[in-house]
């Protein structure tokens, strides 16, 4: 079914797009030969035809980039270089079958200007592009049943059973205890050097020991 919407959009797009491309390019083409003319602007005397031009290029995006079904822009590619191709085999005839002196809104409506300057067969040639594509080929996925039993989903909060006798954890008890911390003072009970006592009347903490002073004393008698 998608496939046949895509078809009658491309249907219709494409002889729309086609005027309102001419609409936009001879309108804007007359305003823009005017004011080189005078020589003076008016920027509002390009609104209309930049309207013309931006409602075909809203349903070209349209057509060329959404995900329906790429038979439309096929259609409407085909249709749009059909008569560009033509003029390599028939230029006049395909002229003389392009109608003319038509108008919109009491404006000129030439058909035959966006075949010449070939804006038809560019712009065909972009919506066949959008035609390779494999995704778009492709079915869409169907949509979950409405029927199917979803479980709901649990919004109860984990029990905390946790108290202060749990702590330290289980894993920091097969650690190693380390030592205690203190000051570096030794133990009472670990025994020490005594410390130098005076002799005399030298003290052991002003003057260096004399090493062999006994002897030589000796040896001086």
């Amino acid at each position: 079914m998608r496939h046949l919407w895509s078809f009658l959009a491309g249907l219709v797009v494409a002889p729309i797009t086609w005027v309102l491309i001419t609409l936009g390019q001879d309108g804007s083409g007359r305003t823009v030969n005017r004011w080189v003319e005078i020589g003076t602007y008016s920027t509002p005397n390009l609104i209309e035809p930049a309207v013309y031009l931006g409602v075909a290029g809203i349903l070209l995006g349209l057509l060329g980039t959404l995900r329906i079904s790429p038979l439309g822009p096929l259609v409407a590619g085909l249709l749009l270089v059909i008569p560009y191709v033509g003029m390599f085999i028939a230029p006049f005839t395909v002229l003389d079958k392009i109608p003319d002196g038509w108008k919109v809104l009491g404006d000129p409506l030439p058909l035959d200007q966006p075949v010449r300057n070939g804006t038809l067969f560019l712009i065909g040639l972009l919506l066949l592009m959008a035609t390779f594509s494999v995704q778009r080929w492709r079915q869409w996925p169907a949509a979950p049943s409405t029927g199917a039993e979803l479980t709901p989903a649990d919004d109860t909060p984990p029990e905390n059973t946790f108290t202060l006798g749990d702590w330290p954890p289980p894993g920091a008890r097969s650690e190693q205890d380390t030592a205690p911390l203190t000051l570096g003072y030794p133990d009472l009970g670990t025994p020490t050097e005594p410390l130098p006592r005076r002799s005399g009347t030298e003290s052991p903490w002003t003057a260096p020991p004399r090493y062999g002073a006994g002897s030589d004393s000796t040896d001086n008698r």
